[in-house]
């Protein structure tokens, strides 16, 4: 998903993994995990990196080849989020069940996500605008009234 995109980005940055660790507040070892696949990056800490480096969230994870940059609000709110992901959900005509086994998660799961009780995953954001076709960068921004 991210992994290749990541080191890529870094790369391209001409940052080393420690660098980009100190920036992010994580560990070398951390940026390692995150390119190779073997740990999950958090959320926040993708949002972070897309605004310093001016990545558009569906760049970074492949779901789009071009970088549309956006600015991401760093605080994620998860209320506008589940919000979002509810209005989708409405517009398929999809139950929770359905909707969250589509993207192979479980139903519980993505209640939490959907009222906001949780911040959803990279990994369960990603799945959803893969299998849905939707952008994960509109999914997190927040429409001004």
């Amino acid at each position: 998903m991210i992994n290749n995109n990541l080191k890529n980005a870094r790369e391209e940055l001409e940052l080393t993994q420690e660098q980009l660790g100190q920036i992010l507040g994580v560990s070398r070892k951390t940026i390692s995990g995150w390119e190779t696949a073997n740990d999950p990056m958090p959320f926040d800490k993708l949002v972070l990196f897309c605004n310093i480096y001016h990545y558009s969230l569906d760049f970074i994870t492949n779901l789009s080849n071009k970088n549309k940059k956006t600015m991401i609000p760093i605080n994620l709110n998860k209320k506008s989020i589940g919000k979002k992901l509810k209005e989708l959900r409405k517009s398929l005509k999809l139950s929770q069940s359905e909707f969250a086994k589509k993207c192979g998660i479980s139903q519980t799961t993505y209640s939490h996500y959907e009222t906001g009780n949780h911040l959803i995953t990279t990994s369960t954001a990603y799945a959803i605008c893969k299998t849905y076709h939707c952008s994960m960068d509109k999914l997190v921004i927040e429409i001004e009234n």
